[in-house]
């Protein structure tokens, strides 16, 4: 087993999903759930069915583009990304 690449894939997975929609979501369900165990396996059981998703996909699109492609494609989705969200949630400049 590759340990640096699981305690790497790990670390950074685990900062990703730190405070993101999906944990806010899952602490939503365990405060007004009558079980957090069922609330914990149920959102388990959804991370890892679509972490499951991205290793196939990563894997299929690894067979048809080259690894360093697919890196600077995220890249730069993450940029648009970012820029289209910071240009929506720019208050207007004139007043109503």
């Amino acid at each position: 087993m590759d340990y640096k690449l699981f305690l790497a894939t790990f670390a950074t997975i685990f900062l990703a999903e730190l405070g993101d929609k999906t944990q806010l979501a899952t602490l939503s369900l365990a405060a007004g759930g009558s079980s957090r165990w069922v609330v914990f396996a149920g959102s388990a059981l959804a991370l890892v069915a679509t972490s499951a998703l991205a290793v196939l996909g990563g894997e299929a699109l690894g067979r048809v583009i080259p690894p360093q492609w697919l890196r600077r494609g995220a890249g730069a989705l993450f940029i648009l990304l970012g820029i289209l969200f910071l240009a929506s949630s720019a208050p207007d400049s004139a007043p109503s």
